[in-house]
């Protein structure tokens, strides 16, 4: 499973715990330059996009959110901490 993760400047423990969970790939993008918004693209093989809401700005995830919409990825939301992400990627059917 491929994950993109939006906002925070670095995962830290998230992403080993992530791994565990069964995600293969995580790409990150850090959401805090505003030029990111332009250049913003899900990666093709990205089965969900997670977006840190207390680590990116307003403008990255308006965009994030139409470009999942119009790729039908699941996007979830959640706070930079592993607690919220583990509730958020249960609810996707990870383990």
């Amino acid at each position: 499973m491929t994950a993109l993760v939006i906002g925070a400047d670095y995962l830290g423990a998230i992403e080993q715990k992530m791994r565990n969970m069964g995600v293969t790939e995580i790409a990150h993008i850090t959401g805090r330059n505003p030029g990111e918004a332009k250049k913003m693209n899900i990666p093709k093989t990205a089965d969900f996009v997670l977006v840190f809401t207390d680590y990116v700005n307003h403008n990255i995830a308006r965009v994030v959110k139409s470009h999942a919409k119009a790729r039908s990825v699941p996007l979830v939301y959640a706070k930079r901490s592993w607690c919220a992400v583990e509730r958020q990627l249960t609810g996707l059917g990870l383990r």
